[in-house]
């Protein structure tokens, strides 16, 4: 698979230099994730020779994404000629979508168990069916010296925050999410900011959250990366500060809001929490719809605009005689499309995987296809031929497309937290042949837990590794009694790194335990994520012995200052918090009690997510709740020791063993 991406990735070059365009620009208004700097400049893309208002000898402007190019004058004559011949059939436009209650009467199974997954209710309006969230009045959370209440007048629901002098009242009129926590979209309503703030005129995230195991208010979190505080006095401590009055970014500049604003849902956040028209997505986020595109796609941003949008569009003009300012405008209202308006419908839909089914909902002959076709588009590929139905690479982007980005990484590059799976899936080499769907039911929720037992996980593996079928061979490759921790595939290959939302959960970058860059910079391996308790010169005798695998010295001697002890506690005193957070989940999850020292110092950690997932850990391990000792994980750093004191004081370490036991 590999050469064939790049056989298309040369297509796509030859293909530009044939139309002689010098270069491709990058799309200033990137999402949050991208490289884009708050100063960046308004969206251009380059010519091959200068305006003027006939049509220009050179084939115009065009933005260059991956494989994708968005044609800003039109797709040249010269790549039309070389294109993928798809008829007329069309399924990216809004006008091509039915949405989802077209699907039932035919699909009633896969409609009824759609209702109930967490795809569905990733977004939806607010209303009595919908919130999960306690506004009944009576709960409320203190938080960086203020306090936020949730109460409900008639049908309407209400966050306030209060701190000092500085009063915010909001209503909410959006849900993301119902499987572990549910957030919150409002519109401010009272405040010290300004009449003419967009946060009286648009919805923004608000800053807490309802944790539905628990049933308790919580900040959230990697939503407002922004205007952070640092309570504890610790770069790796910085809170989003709620109580604040909003002065940055300027509202003023409604183009500066819309990039710089973390919480502006519109501009942020609803690309993948609703179901918009794919030809609308490309040319809303062309960087994350071209980074995993599976062949080079073209397409008429002209031709597209006018047919779906007509309202943007100057019929009366030919698309190069107009100015960049002029293209970028029409970026940005596209960038900003307003999901209760423009969506096919809020929440993650049949469509947005089976893109625009209108034609087979009133005719069943003709089938849906999955990749766009449209005569707006042009597809290249090395032998003009192409699969439109459920081949490997198209159903991989069908998740391509939301579950990607860039999150801060591991040593071997794997993402810390979650949501950008598939990214991390192309890190490893399965991915050449597998499937997302060969794990992931598109149509069935998975549950508050992993429902697949782990020998239907060991099978999707060795459906390729077939060489391991037979028992004799397992062991010898795993070196673990059949069926024991140690012989799951994943447990050595997907191990449990990677931040979810109140779980550790395995990683979707499938790489070897041998994994030199992880083990080198002391940084999680599969062996001791389960032997938490033996130093890590015992895991490279194994791995020496076991896989002929070698490490260098002086990586290893830089980065273990404490190579005698146990190594998940080496982990836990890493100066990277996400490290730290493993370690604390290895040790709970193992039952480690001789290192309930160590873990309780965890409680305190300068990082907030760092003391929940401690705090989960513990509570579960010990089977307390840590509230009882006065004990919340978002308390300040003066606030919290007088709980951990009294925690320690019950919970004596002294009782349990001080050594890690050997066996």
């Amino acid at each position: 698979m590999s050469r064939w991406l790049s056989s298309e990735k040369v297509l796509f070059g030859i293909t530009v230099a044939l139309v002689g365009v010098a270069g491709l620009a990058i799309y200033a208004f990137s999402r949050p994730d991208s490289d884009a700097r708050p100063n960046s400049k308004r969206p251009t893309a380059e010519r091959s020779k200068p305006r003027v208002p006939t049509r220009p000898a050179g084939p115009g402007r065009v933005q260059g994404f991956g494989r994708f190019g968005l044609w800003w004058d039109g797709i040249p004559e010269q790549v039309k000629r070389n294109r993928v011949d798809t008829g007329p059939h069309t399924n990216i436009s809004p006008s091509d979508y039915c949405g989802p209650e077209a699907c039932q009467e035919c699909h009633e199974k896969n409609y009824a168990s759609w209702s109930e997954h967490p795809h569905r209710w990733m977004n939806a309006l607010a209303g009595a069916s919908t919130v999960k969230g306690d506004f009944s009045g009576d709960s409320k959370i203190e938080y960086l010296g203020g306090e936020a209440s949730f109460y409900r007048q008639g049908e309407n629901l209400y966050m306030e925050l209060v701190r000092d002098d500085v009063r915010h009242v909001s209503e909410i009129t959006q849900t993301i999410g119902s499987r572990f926590y549910q957030y919150y979209v409002g519109r401010q309503l009272e405040g010290p900011e300004p009449a003419d703030h967009p946060r009286y005129s648009e919805d923004h995230v608000l800053p807490f959250g309802y944790w539905l195991d628990r049933e308790e208010w919580v900040p959230i979190v990697h939503v407002h990366e922004g205007g952070r505080v640092s309570p504890e006095g610790d770069s790796q401590s910085l809170d989003y500060d709620p109580f604040a009055v909003h002065e940055n970014p300027p509202w003023t500049d409604w183009g500066v809001y819309c990039d710089q604003a973390p919480d502006l849902y519109r501009s942020q956040c609803n690309f993948c929490h609703t179901t918009f028209p794919v030809g609308d997505m490309l040319v809303r986020d062309q960087q994350k719809m071209g980074l995993y595109v599976p062949v080079v796609l073209h397409l008429s941003m002209p031709d597209y605009v006018a047919k779906a949008t007509p309202h943007l569009w100057d019929s009366n003009r030919q698309p190069w005689e107009l100015a960049d300012s002029e293209f970028a405008s029409i970026l940005r209202e596209y960038r900003t499309f307003d999901a209760t308006q423009k969506a096919v419908s809020l929440g993650i839909s049949c469509e947005a995987c089976h893109l625009g089914s209108k034609e087979h909902a009133e005719d069943k002959s003709v089938k849906p296809r999955f990749f766009p076709s449209s005569p707006d588009l042009a597809i290249q590929t090395p032998d003009r031929q192409m699969d439109f139905g459920r081949t490997h690479a198209n159903v991989n982007w069908t998740c391509g497309r939301c579950h990607v980005g860039g999150r801060p990484e591991f040593a071997a590059g794997m993402s810390t937290w979650n949501s950008t799976e598939y990214t991390d899936a192309t890190k490893g080499s399965c991915y050449s042949k597998l499937t997302c769907v060969e794990c992931h039911n598109p149509h069935e929720a998975i549950g508050p837990k992993w429902s697949r037992t782990p020998a239907e996980d060991d099978a999707s593996c060795l459906k390729c590794h077939q060489e391991y079928e037979p028992s004799e061979a397992r062991l010898a490759h795993t070196h673990h009694p059949i069926d024991s921790d140690g012989s799951r595939c994943m447990n050595c290959h997907m191990p449990q790194i990677n931040e979810g939302l109140q779980d550790i959960v395995r990683t979707h970058t499938i790489f070897s335990p041998t994994n030199h860059q992880m083990i080198e910079a002391n940084e999680p391996n599969a062996c001791n994520l389960c032997h938490v308790e033996r130093p890590i010169d015992w895991t490279l005798e194994h791995l020496k012995q076991w896989y002929d695998a070698s490490f260098q010295e002086h990586s290893l001697a830089n980065n273990y200052p404490e190579r005698a002890g146990p190594t998940a506690i080496g982990w836990l005193k890493s100066d990277k918090e996400y490290v730290r957070m493993i370690a604390a989940d290895a040790l709970t999850r193992t039952e480690s009690t001789w290192a309930l020292t160590e873990l309780f110092g965890a409680l305190d950690d300068p990082f907030r997510l760092n003391r929940q997932f401690a705090r989960i850990g513990l509570e579960k391990m010990l089977g307390i709740q840590l509230a009882k000792y006065g004990y919340q994980f978002y308390m300040t750093k003066e606030q919290r020791q007088e709980p951990i004191e009294r925690i320690r004081e019950a919970w004596d370490p002294a009782i349990f063993s001080s050594e890690p036991d050997g066996s």
